[in-house]
């Protein structure tokens, strides 16, 4: 029986069933592609007591995260949202070379840096050993681990306390929420601040990214679920920020229970906004399969139209969220020829389940394709920006999501 990675409670009510998928980020050699591929079951559950909405795990975190492919530093507007970051806390909060910010998941130091460049002291925690050698090349100090109540203990022990915590776009790749949240706890200096983003659910939801589900996300956040959550481990919700990235995403802001922070107006702002929509509602949830189902639907009917008429479609990008999109759609190098991804750790490989080859972006300037369809759709303006030649040839952008549309 399958049951909630929070309060334990049974899952039965499935939000979005996506078939079978391979790893979204199980990318492929060319020496791979005629061996046994894992596909796994795809479908996020939402949990009638708490709502937390969730995918079951089908593989270890080590399995997933110890090698991995994506590099934050390959995005120039996550970059800008780093150092934007980090100006904004040293200027809210006064950090200073006196204090400790340590960051969860802390990728290839794109964050940090700008910390470091600071002077305040930094350390990072990465699993991804890959990863964590290309921070430690900006002088990043990392720890490669995962992270939890163990990992923090020892971080504890070893005289690190954290003054700013925090961690982008790692909450939802948590296995086991509670263990991840009691090591923050663990791990928070006693006047301390935690920050964490991640996708917005209610975002998710009324934008139809269901393309962010994968198995490398376990969990899908409402600031109703988080809040329950992060409030069973003694800590309090005092702020939130609502983001445009990854298509809408929160900012929470969090301290120890007994702090004193007054608490912002944005909290009970967006409490209200959530319960307006109906997170707390399993109603709204069943709701949600159809518009999945009619977004494959369109972007079928419009590759095939293309083919039919001679046209021509590439793709932009080898995200995460594409290889959901394109396994969950049915997509192989039939309708889609080859994609283009600035990240070197990408080129000359293929992507999951739909074996589409990967190229660098001179790919689609030698073939000059009809189309490009947009995979990162959350970055569409910063792609459309860096390949705007496409239109001098009569080439058009598209986007799936939340819905097809072309954009001359």
């Amino acid at each position: 029986m399958l049951k909630c990675n929070f309060c334990g409670r049974a899952l039965s009510n499935i939000v979005a069933d996506l078939g079978m998928s391979p790893l979204s980020n199980a990318y492929l050699r060319a020496d791979q592609l005629l061996l046994m591929e894992p596909f796994y079951p795809l479908a996020a559950y939402v949990c009638e007591g708490c709502f937390l909405v969730q995918v079951p795990p089908v593989e270890t975190p080590e399995h997933i995260f110890s090698d991995y492919a994506y590099f934050s530093s390959y995005s120039e507007s996550w970059l800008r949202h780093a150092e934007n970051y980090c100006n904004a806390m040293i200027e809210r909060f006064g950090f200073d070379a006196s204090k400790q910010v340590v960051e969860i998941a802390s990728n290839d130091g794109y964050l940090l840096q700008y910390f470091h460049a600071r002077g305040i002291p930094v350390l990072g925690v990465e699993p991804a050993a890959n990863v964590a050698e290309r921070a430690r090349e900006k002088s990043i100090p990392t720890l490669v681990k995962f992270f939890g109540t163990e990992t923090a203990k020892e971080m504890v022990r070893d005289g690190v306390r954290a003054d700013l915590l925090l961690g982008n776009n790692v909450l939802a790749h948590v296995p086991d929420v509670n263990d991840f949240v009691e090591g923050l706890r663990v791990l928070l200096n006693e006047r301390g601040v935690i920050t964490m983003e991640f996708p917005h659910l209610l975002r998710l939801m009324a934008g139809n990214q269901f393309d962010t589900i994968y198995h490398e996300h376990f969990s899908y956040f409402s600031f109703f679920a988080v809040e329950k959550i992060f409030a069973a481990h003694g800590l309090r919700m005092f702020d939130v920020d609502e983001l445009p990235t990854h298509g809408g995403s929160l900012r929470i802001y969090a301290e120890h229970a007994s702090g004193d922070r007054e608490v912002s107006p944005r909290v009970d702002a967006l409490r209200k906004s959530e319960a307006d929509f109906g997170v707390d509602s399993l109603q709204t949830y069943s709701a949600f399969s159809e518009q999945v189902q009619a977004t494959k639907r369109r972007l079928l009917d419009f590759l095939i139209d293309a083919r039919w008429k001679g046209k021509t479609v590439a793709g932009y990008g080898a995200p995460a969220k594409g290889n959901t999109l394109l396994n969950y759609c049915g997509i192989r190098t039939d309708l889609l020829s080859y994609t283009v991804d600035r990240s070197p750790h990408k080129a000359g490989l293929f992507l999951p389940g739909t074996h589409i080859p990967i190229h660098t972006p001179e790919k689609v300037r030698e073939k000059k394709p009809d189309f490009l369809l947009i995979l990162p759709w959350n970055l569409k303006d910063e792609i459309i920006g860096q390949m705007s030649d496409v239109r001098d040839w009569g080439g058009k952008f598209v986007v799936a999501i939340p819905a097809v549309e072309v954009i001359a």
